[in-house]
């Protein structure tokens, strides 16, 4: 994310890239990796009229692992050219929390607000495994996606003596299977000088594509919407309709990613990544709603001054650096949404328990939907831990 987001042609030996598997058989070690992240926000209108709010969540909890030790090759003086890993990732899929207010005047002078609000989300849980033979590598992703969402429409008369407000409250269940493929293919620029300096690091192009065709879900949702009148003797309910666990399907869009990343050594990375998904192809009998198909540009990656260095801790550190617009599957207005930002990262190297892992520390930047009634200027942070060990699946021949 620190990057701009180059999930299609990043790979690292010892970092997780949970958006394109293919990544994971270039591990060189067994990885877990935990995040978090909070946001501040700041919604604007046409009028002048701001509001400002803090929010936060779980990033992701990741574990990956090479199904073969490195160490085991290094003892042995063998090369292997077929790598084998996997890994397990829980994560946010959807999240939704809103609460929006509107205060009109009707025709007769009375007041009118109108309430929205919804909660809730859904996620996904990824078992992903990894094949890499010399060059190539191939991955997929197979997932599970749950959650529960709810939705609440108010219509309030605070001017009329007695009113009967309006409430149109929904809840619905979410539950589908998921998948998605990746590819990717390192080409090496300096193969001559390796042949002669095995100890020097490769400089080299990562080419990647990531994707998925559409996929389908099922909901189970609650529909309860009625007209209440609150009196000194109590409440009085009057219901329009109760429907208890109403069946629907829905569909996922398809989404295809390519990149290309360039790698000097260890000490510096830059690249390229375009995302498109079809989000006109997505739909959802428990919530209807008409959605366009989007794009992602973005482009970043990582300075090192020095990975060996021993006395200079800035030196061993990431400092990373991306940017990114996209588009939005929403219209207001015959308008598409878009979304743009910048993005910085340190990546922080420590000692736990002998092994080398890294802090990582990270901010986004941007803002969304300029020029439409309702924008979003904010900065999203986040903080995730990277722990190593490279002493799974190793053979001991001492005990």
């Amino acid at each position: 994310r620190s990057m701009g987001g180059l999930g299609a042609s990043y790979s690292d030996a010892h970092n997780i890239n949970i958006v394109n598997p293919a990544s994971m058989a270039s591990l060189k070690s067994t990885a877990f990796d935990i995040g978090l992240y909070t946001k501040y926000s700041q919604l604007s209108d046409l009028d002048g009229n701001e509001s400002k709010q803090w929010s936060g969540n779980l990033e992701y909890i990741s574990l990956a692992f090479p199904l073969t030790n490195p160490l085991n090759d290094i003892l042995e003086r063998e090369e292997r050219d077929l790598h084998f890993a996997m890994a397990f990732t829980l994560m946010p899929n959807s999240i939704v929390a809103y609460n929006v207010s509107s205060v009109d005047t009707l025709s007769d002078g009375n007041g009118i607000i109108r309430n929205f609000q919804g909660t809730g989300g859904t996620y996904k849980f990824y078992w992903g495994n990894s094949m890499k033979y010399k060059n190539l590598a191939v991955g997929l992703n197979l997932g599970y996606t749950f959650g529960n969402i709810e939705y609440q429409r108010n219509i309030l008369f605070p001017d009329i003596a007695l009113p009967f407000n309006s409430v149109f409250s929904s809840d619905y269940s979410v539950k589908g299977f998921l998948y998605n493929f990746g590819a990717q293919y390192t080409h090496v620029l300096n193969k001559s000088k390796l042949e002669s300096n095995k100890g020097l690091a490769p400089d080299k192009i990562i080419f990647g594509l990531h994707g998925h065709t559409n996929t389908s879900f099922n909901t189970d949702a609650n529909i309860y919407d009625r007209v209440e009148q609150f009196t000194n003797s109590g409440a009085s309910i009057d219901t329009l309709n109760f429907t208890l666990g109403e069946a629907g399907e829905g569909t996922l869009p398809a989404s295809l990613g390519i990149g290309a990343t360039y790698f000097k050594g260890k000490k510096f990375a830059f690249g390229v990544n375009f995302t498109t998904t079809s989000w006109s192809s997505y739909k959802n009998e428990a919530n209807p709603e008409t959605l366009n198909n989007t794009y992602k540009i973005s482009a970043g990656g990582y300075i090192r001054p020095d990975y060996k260095s021993y006395n200079n801790f800035l030196k061993r550190t990431f400092y990373r650096y991306g940017a990114y617009y996209k588009t939005d599957p929403r219209e207001i207005d015959n308008k598409a949404l878009t979304n743009y930002g910048v993005t910085f990262g340190l990546g922080l190297p420590f000692v736990y328990q002998r092994k080398i892992s890294h802090a990582n520390l990270g901010i986004d930047l941007g803002r969304r939907g300029e020029g439409s009634p309702l924008s979003e200027t904010f900065a999203r942070m986040t903080l995730s831990f990277t722990f190593n060990d490279d002493e799974w699946f190793i053979k001991r021949k001492y005990d």
